[in-house]
């Protein structure tokens, strides 16, 4: 079904991760897959860190330092999940072809609504590395 047959019947038509929304939809696959990667970092980075602060016996709070690599994390996979860049969304700019190419969004009201949903992206990534890095302090080991 085409966009004007879901707009003629009433029905939002699906994203595509193929066209810009503003504060919906502002990167394509080549920048979805990059995100989704940033995010595989820091979830290694995540382990790994906790690993050699368990082996080294560093006192609990010293694992409050994953909020860092887990707060990468999460915003790598959200912005993939929600195919939208932070990034690029507070810096007014949008990418749907090759990494490392991109327009500016020119209206102002697009603009505001691509960078309040860059806030909450970045919120709700700081929220989980803080809620990753407690629950590592709490861990029993």
């Amino acid at each position: 079904m085409s966009h004007a047959a879901f707009a003629a019947a009433g029905t939002p038509a699906p994203l595509t991760s193929t066209e810009y929304q503003p504060g919906v939809c502002n990167i394509g696959p080549a920048e979805i897959a990059r995100r989704r990667r940033a995010g595989h970092v820091g979830l290694i980075a995540t382990v790994v860190l906790l690993a050699v602060l368990v082996l080294v016996d560093a006192p609990p709070l010293a694992r409050l330092i994953l909020i860092v690599p887990a707060a990468v994390s999460a915003s790598g996979y959200l912005q993939a999940y929600l195919k939208f860049c932070a990034g690029f969304g507070s810096r007014g700019i949008l990418n749907f072809g090759e990494v490392g190419t991109t327009q500016e969004v020119t209206d102002a009201a697009s603009r505001a609504l691509d960078r309040a949903k860059s806030n909450r992206i970045m919120l709700a990534s700081f929220a989980i590395g803080i809620a990753v890095a407690v629950v590592a302090v709490l861990l029993p080991v």
